[in-house]
């Protein structure tokens, strides 16, 4: 599957999500664009994932007829994600198309 890394999204995230090709925003040059653009772009691209941690993405876009499927991480604390490893991984591996995923992350 080809997953996509947000600029917010911690690249060590990567190394968990074997067998899947792993890019990030950053490695695309699409770090800078807006969040309409950039899911548009990784749809075009054959993106299935978009991983981000920017908890107000399902309310500024409109989500609905889209084939990606978003992955939203409650936090981009490296800490915390690597604590919550397989809850990250098994998300991932259990997502149907086009759907919306919120994976939260606890504080301790």
């Amino acid at each position: 599957m080809q997953l996509l890394l947000d600029h917010n999204v911690p690249v060590p995230l990567r190394s968990w999500l074997i067998g899947h090709q792993v890019q990030t925003a950053y490695e695309q040059g699409w770090a800078e664009l807006t969040n309409g653009v950039l899911l548009q772009m990784a749809e075009d691209a054959g993106f299935e994932v978009m991983i981000t941690t920017d908890q107000g993405i399902r309310y500024q876009q409109n989500l609905s007829g889209r084939k990606l499927t978003l992955v939203v991480i409650s936090t981009n604390d490296r800490t915390r994600i690597r604590k919550s490893k397989s809850v990250v991984v098994d998300a991932i591996s259990e997502m149907l198309p086009g759907s919306l995923v919120e994976i939260r992350i606890p504080f301790h």
